[in-house]
């Protein structure tokens, strides 16, 4: 399916980490894709958010081997984006994150993006897990699945 066909209808658009990691380390695949979705939240044209977990995972890496560029490309995009907002863990997201980790056996990071999603009221939710697509609660946008262009 190609990204404009896939974003219709949506105006709030979650981003799990992965779909973040690929943008910031501009993977071969997936960095147009990304960087088109990012044009469209810094225009205006699309919200998007993630839970405050994203930035644990992001720097996890580039912390362990001292990147500290690799650091701040990702506090920046994460922090500082218009359009972009890092949402707060809270007691009502922990709790919906439990409801779908019984529901669907969700790891709990996965839960908690598809809960920080539900609960800022997304249309979408955007990351690169196949197993992620079971959830019903929203519209799973799996990266692999997009093309720019075409069907």
């Amino acid at each position: 399916m190609n990204l404009q066909q896939a974003l219709q209808g949506v105006q709030r658009l979650c981003i799990d980490t992965a779909p973040l990691i690929y943008l910031i380390e501009r993977h071969p695949r997936y960095f147009e894709l990304m960087l088109n979705i990012v044009q469209a939240i810094s225009q205006g044209e699309l919200r998007a958010c993630s839970t405050v977990l994203t930035l644990t995972e992001v720097l996890t890496q580039p912390l362990r081997v001292n990147n500290s560029n690799l650091v701040q490309a990702y506090e920046a995009i994460l922090q500082d984006s218009v359009g972009f907002q890092l949402v707060p863990i809270d007691t009502t997201i922990a709790r919906l994150s439990a409801e779908l980790r019984a529901k669907y056996a969700l790891k709990t990071p996965d839960a908690i993006q598809i809960a920080t999603a539900t609960h800022m009221n997304c249309q979408a939710f955007l990351t690169n897990d196949l197993g992620l697509k079971r959830v019903q609660e929203l519209r799973i946008l799996v990266l692999s699945d997009l093309t720019l262009r075409g069907t």
